[in-house]
C-alpha cells in the first residue's frame, strides 16, 4: 500500500502531457511567390530544370532536376531544412525519383514536411520540363 499512492501519482503525472498533446493544424507548406522555373541545357544534351521554391514549417525546399530527353538522370536538393530527419530523408527520395521518373513517390517517414515540398518543387520542375 506505501508504493501504490506514488506509483498513482507518478502515473498520472507522466500522463498529462499526452493527454495535453494537441497536434498542429497549420498548413504544412505552401507554394512561394516565384519566378517560373528556370530551363537550361548543357552541351551533353541533358536539360537542367530548377523547380519552385517551397516554404515548409521545417524550412525552403528547391530541387534541381537533370533530363535526358524525357528521362530524369539526376535530381540535386538546392534548398533543404537543416535538420537530421531530412538529411536522412533526401537520398532516399531521390533513389524514388529516379526509380519512379515522376512525382508520384512515397513520403519518407519523419520528414513527412520535407517530403511534401521535395515533391511539390519536383512536380513543378517536371511540368515546366514538359512546357
Amino acid at each position: 500500500m506505501k508504493r501504490a499512492l506514488p506509483v498513482l501519482v507518478l502515473s498520472v503525472a507522466g500522463l498529462i502531457p499526452v493527454w495535453r498533446y494537441e497536434p498542429s493544424t497549420a498548413t504544412t507548406s505552401t507554394a512561394e511567390a516565384a519566378p517560373a522555373p528556370a530551363a537550361s541545357s548543357d552541351a551533353a544534351g541533358s536539360t537542367v530544370v530548377t523547380g519552385t521554391t517551397v516554404t515548409t514549417e521545417k524550412g525552403d525546399v528547391q530541387v534541381q532536376v537533370t533530363f535526358d530527353g524525357d528521362r530524369i538522370t539526376a535530381v540535386r536538393m538546392l534548398k533543404q531544412p537543416n535538420h537530421p530527419q531530412t538529411t536522412a530523408a533526401v537520398p532516399k527520395l531521390v533513389a524514388e525519383t529516379l526509380s519512379a521518373q515522376s512525382a508520384d513517390i512515397d513520403t519518407v517517414s519523419g520528414a513527412t514536411l520535407t517530403s511534401d515540398g521535395y515533391r511539390e518543387s519536383l512536380q513543378a520542375a517536371i511540368d515546366a520540363k514538359g512546357a
